[in-house]
């Protein structure tokens, strides 16, 4: 079996799973960066260094608290800019990172510092790299069965995404070369149909339409535990 075929399985698995525990939080998540991570050694080695320093991260809860605060159906965007290649060992690779949150208009103060805190758990990050908090609509989607995804926030992010398939190859060495850059329960590399990210604050903005730039995954959090970026 493929290692794509498998990371298919995985995400399918996990997302058509029933139920979970009522202490658990679990949703869905869509992330999109400036390198290749359904690739092989040769395009891989060609970008780093100088591509990849950029990501968005998108989370849509769909249920469950954090700090004892109930999010669900809440959705939460990080874009950020590195100063390296966020590589295999994501946010560890970064050297120094700034980030900027995008949260619902709609969420009060107590949702907005629990998105906060989410995010900085799931990404090892802290409070003073996030340089900026906006609000507007924001929609982090993810289809289970035909494996899509997208983040909708406005004028800032707008990514389509699909699974990757075996027509994506070119070097017929693909596999899920770089990880995702926080830990998940299932996961698929995939393609960037649609990419454009504007984050001011950040002095970025950047277009990745039909790159294989993307993974689509879920997450499932026990009550009290705590998730980080790859290391």
């Amino acid at each position: 079996m493929s290692r794509l075929a498998l990371c298919v399985l995985v995400l399918s698995g996990v997302v058509t799973s029933i139920g979970t525990a009522a202490d658990e939080l679990e949703g869905v998540y869509v992330e999109a960066r400036t390198c290749q991570v359904y690739t092989g050694p040769c395009f891989a080695n060609g970008e780093s260094g100088h591509a990849g320093k950029q990501a968005v991260l998108g989370w849509h809860i769909s249920q469950g608290a954090f700090a004892g605060v109930d999010l669900a159906g809440q959705s939460v965007v990080l874009v950020v800019k590195a100063s390296h290649t966020l590589g295999f060992r994501g946010f560890a690779n970064a050297h120094t990172v700034r980030g900027m949150l995008l949260m619902d208009e709609k969420t009060d103060d107590a949702t907005r510092a629990a998105l906060t805190e989410f995010v900085l758990t799931q990404t090892g990050c802290d409070a003073a790299q996030i340089i900026d908090t906006r609000f507007d609509d924001v929609q982090v989607q993810l289809d289970p069965v035909d494996v899509t995804g997208s983040i909708e926030v406005g004028k800032e992010v707008h990514i389509t995404a699909r699974k990757a398939r075996p027509g994506d190859c070119i070097c017929s060495n693909e596999s899920a070369y770089y990880p995702p850059l926080v830990q998940l329960t299932g996961s698929a590399p995939g393609v960037t149909i649609e990419g454009d990210v504007t984050a001011r604050p950040l002095g970025t903005r950047w277009s990745i339409p039909d790159s294989r730039t993307a993974y689509l995954g879920r997450f499932v959090i026990a009550d009290g535990a705590t998730q980080v970026a790859i290391r």
